[in-house]
């Protein structure tokens, strides 16, 4: 049977000959695809093949989902929505549910009126091991986003279609995406800021995201951000950028950059990566900061 073949062949890939069935991979082949991850998702939820593991089944499913697959996002909500292999949770699987019908996933679109709304809630799973620290994970050459896996690609050329709608530069609006979340759409910090441009809830509330886990929602947000900054800095990217990690007050407060490690780190990085000091603005856009019109 093919597909017994498929799966036999996906799992010795993905888990390694030495897996036992009982535990989830620990190690895989990273470079598999989120439609391979399903396909052997799928083989052990229904024993397929392979002796039926649902604790398998979920770890696979999330991979899948955190790379933004949409049939992975499905698949793991079925599992939280029917407590098959977890325990039951209608808030993650309504979460899980919104993210795939966002994609045009019909099946997650119906399932969401048995769970109800989106609660912004996620399976740690689903959340990177750790947010970027001092180097960025990945290479800085000539097409500094060339190397990314492709589950991260996809961020990337969703970015650059949406920067320009909102007068931002795409190199700009990657370069905040890069360090604030290395491209993980479900990266959450300590400080609870959350998905590519890591929105806390009240910038989030303030430019209408309603998902700050929604990939493309979360980028209109924080593109919208980033162009209210540039206007309200007149294009100075220093300051937009140390405003984005720290916040406009205190940038105003200590009229610059504020003398946080962190912020300073992060407008260097933000510095490299764009290249350029000055960004174009819309006036209109924000009111100049009392520091750029001289009033403080």
């Amino acid at each position: 049977m093919p597909r017994l073949r498929l799966a036999c062949a996906l799992l010795a890939l993905l888990a390694g000959a030495g897996a036992r069935a009982a535990e989830p991979p620990v190690a895989f082949d990273a470079s598999a695809s989120p439609q391979a991850l399903v396909a052997a998702a799928l083989a052990y939820e229904h024993g397929e093949g392979v002796p039926k593991n649902l604790v398998q089944a979920a770890f696979l499913y999330c991979e899948a989902a955190r790379r933004g697959d949409a049939e992975g996002q499905y698949g793991l909500g079925w599992m939280y929505a029917n407590g098959r292999g977890l325990a039951h949770d209608d808030g993650i699987a309504a979460s899980l549910f919104a993210l795939a019908a966002a994609q045009g996933h019909e099946p997650a679109r119906r399932m969401q009126r048995f769970v109800g709304e989106s609660v912004d809630r996620l399976p740690d799973c689903m959340r990177p091991a750790q947010m970027p620290a001092a180097t960025l994970a990945f290479d800085d050459g000539a097409d500094t986003f060339a190397g990314l896996p492709p589950y991260k690609q996809k961020f990337v050329e969703l970015v650059r279609t949406l920067a320009p709608k909102y007068d931002v530069s795409p190199r700009l609006a990657l370069a905040i995406v890069a360090v604030e979340s290395n491209f993980e759409p479900f990266a959450r910090s300590p400080k609870d800021a959350r998905g590519l441009m890591q929105l806390i809830p009240g910038t989030a509330a303030r430019f209408n995201v309603r998902n700050a886990y929604d990939p493309a929602e979360n980028v209109r947000g924080g593109l919208s951000y980033l162009r209210w900054l540039l206007a309200y800095y007149r294009g100075r990217v220093e300051l937009a950028a140390a405003a984005y990690n720290a916040g406009e007050g205190a940038v105003d407060r200590h009229r610059g950059v504020p003398p946080y490690a962190e912020t300073r780190d992060y407008v260097l990085k933000i510095r490299r990566l764009y290249g350029a000091e000055a960004h174009p603005y819309d006036p209109q856009a924000a009111e100049p900061s009392p520091l750029i019109a001289g009033r403080m």
